[in-house]
């Protein structure tokens, strides 16, 4: 069974950006992420702190998992 990684906020932002997301915001220690595809605006928020918890790592992905797929996903939040 895979394994959730140990990701920090600079991480996941690439890992998002790759998806097309953009940062748009930042409001305290709160990025907000938006892509806008031709059905609808896609907003994701992340913490910005250089240690996150698994379990805010894994309700990342599955905030994420809404706009892409938990597929392509997968490969960089979980170990193989």
């Amino acid at each position: 069974m895979p394994k959730l990684k140990s990701l920090d906020s600079k991480d996941i932002i690439k890992i998002l950006e790759s998806f097309s997301f953009e940062v748009i915001s930042q409001k305290g220690s709160h990025i907000k992420l938006s892509r806008q595809t031709s059905l609808q605006k896609q907003v994701l928020t992340i913490p910005n702190h250089k240690n996150l918890k698994k379990g805010t790592v894994k309700a990342i992905f599955n905030q994420a998992s809404k706009f892409v797929s938990s597929e392509e996903l997968q490969k960089y939040f979980y170990t193989e």
